[in-house]
């Protein structure tokens, strides 16, 4: 089995309010959230939707992380980008899931490769998992998702749709 993919908040939450946090799944790789990750989650609250739908995901692994690797502590990202990629660096082929813009640059830089969520949603398109991206991606962007209107024609292209009446 691959190494793991280690996930960040953004992406939880999203896929969590559009009712979405199974299509992790179809990354086909054991989660890992960082217990960092799970903290930031909390500050609404431990009762809130979204930490209770992560929380009562068995196939989510928390994690505790060292103190974060000096190699990321430079890019000065928030705690959540910092653990996910610190936890990252600890496998020899590790995969994030992270949407940050400044944290995507940091794993790069480190040679870690990277999806957002919209690449989420693609995957899970290519495993079956859902048939059409077009609602997934318009429950996300309702959800509180932003995303360039170039990415989501961008992605409904890949995906061979055509835009709904919301894009």
């Amino acid at each position: 089995m691959p190494d793991p993919a280690v996930v960040n908040a953004s992406p939880l939450i999203l896929l969590a309010k559009a009712g979405r946090l199974d299509l992790l799944r179809a990354l086909r790789r054991d989660l890992i959230v960082p217990d960092a990750v799970i903290e930031e989650l909390k500050a609404k609250g431990s009762d809130d939707p979204v930490v209770q739908s992560v929380t009562n995901a068995p196939w989510l692994r928390v994690v505790s992380v060292p103190s974060t690797q000096q190699s990321v502590a430079a890019w000065r990202l928030g705690a959540g980008e910092s653990a996910v990629l610190t936890c990252a660096l600890q496998y020899s082929d590790p995969l994030v899931v992270l949407d940050d813009r400044e944290g995507r640059r940091c794993a790069d830089s480190h040679g870690i490769a990277v999806i957002g969520t919209v690449g989420v949603v693609l995957l899970a398109k290519d495993a079956g998992t859902i048939s059409r991206v077009t609602h997934v991606l318009d429950e996300l962007v309702a959800a509180g998702m932003r995303a360039s209107d170039a990415l989501l024609a961008r992605a409904l292209q890949l995906a061979g749709e055509e835009p709904s009446k919301t894009h």
